[in-house]
């Protein structure tokens, strides 16, 4: 373990060859809290570990499980039964329209850190989805390995999701990294998106199934707002921020790359005006998918889910 980052163990994985290091954070959900290349840190730290433990106030590079984003009310169907969440369920958190977001408070998901296979360049920790409090929320007993491991200017973080009883688990996870590379303003900052289609979405943000096609491949960021979700990943899958005209930044990045390696079918930006970070967010599936049905096809049991995805810093010469 390494120091304590505002009172939680943490684990630091890479860093040699004065390069990339990652910390994440076992009892705030496996957050990812720091991102450093060469000494310098690539995620926004917005209000810190201890807000996004307690309160779910999101910062360097969060897992939103069991579903990312928001469910259009406090319940969803099962093959077994509807699922009733209660609003006054000290677990879960909830959006400035009160609906439930990012699934459930982090400090309550109990992450296991495998010592054995933790330490230099990887990490691999598991959540055993097991506890009477996390089955009233999401009633699929199963288990989430999450992997990372650093290999130059490269971190690649790998879920894996197996059931463990009779009934299939939803999938309908995602990450959301606060990309803020750059020592400059925002409006410069160039950003490409390997995306074909844009998701309507509704006042409360939630799909209304329909879509349009999208093809502003390449923009600068600007002083504008971006909270959009897509579809029809292209190929390469790769999204990518970088300083107007590639210029230097220092002995740091000149550009960061969010490579999306499978499991990942949509995708949200997300870039509030006056902020200066960025993130895109990797999804298993559109927001709402558990009342939607939208997401990939549940884990049975003796199956498995996995998805990647990783963050590639591109340096100046």
């Amino acid at each position: 373990m390494a120091p304590l980052r505002e009172g939680f163990q943490t684990v630091t994985i890479g860093g040699r060859d004065d390069e990339l290091q990652a910390t994440f954070v076992p009892d705030a959900g496996m957050v990812c809290c720091s991102l450093r290349h060469r000494g310098r840190e690539l995620l926004a730290q917005r209000d810190g570990v201890r807000a996004y433990a307690e309160r779910g106030k999101t910062m360097g590079i969060p897992l939103l499980y069991p579903w990312a984003n928001r469910l259009a009310g406090f319940g969803y169907p099962t093959a077994s039964g509807d699922v009733r969440l209660s609003p006054d369920d000290a677990l879960l958190m909830r959006d400035e329209h009160g609906l439930p977001i990012h699934g459930v408070l982090p400090r309550a998901l109990p992450w296991e850190l495998d010592e054995g296979d933790s330490g230099g360049d990887r990490l691999r920790a598991r959540l055993r989805w097991r506890p009477p409090e996390l089955l009233a929320i999401f009633p699929f007993e199963h288990e989430l390995e999450l992997s990372a491991s650093v290999a130059g200017a490269t971190l690649l973080i790998e879920t894996r999701v197996r059931a463990c009883a009779r009934e299939a688990v939803p999938v309908s996870f995602g990450f959301h990294p606060y990309l803020s590379p750059f020592d400059s303003d925002r409006r410069g900052w160039e950003i490409e998106l390997p995306v074909s289609r844009r998701l309507a979405l509704d006042e409360r943000m939630i799909p209304t199934g329909a879509s349009e096609p999208f093809d502003r491949r390449r923009f600068l960021l600007g002083d504008g707002a971006w909270d959009d979700a897509f579809a029809g990943v292209t190929e390469p899958p790769v999204f990518k921020v970088s300083a107007a005209g590639g210029g230097a930044c220092g002995a740091t990045a000149r550009a960061i790359e969010l490579e999306l390696r499978h499991g990942f079918p949509y995708a949200q930006l997300y870039a509030p005006a006056g902020e200066d970070f960025v993130c895109f967010e990797p999804m298993t599936a559109p927001t709402d998918a558990l009342r939607s049905g939208q997401g990939p096809p549940p884990v049975t049991a003796g199956e498995l889910f996995s998805s990647a995805f990783a963050i590639v810093v591109r340096s100046g010469s």
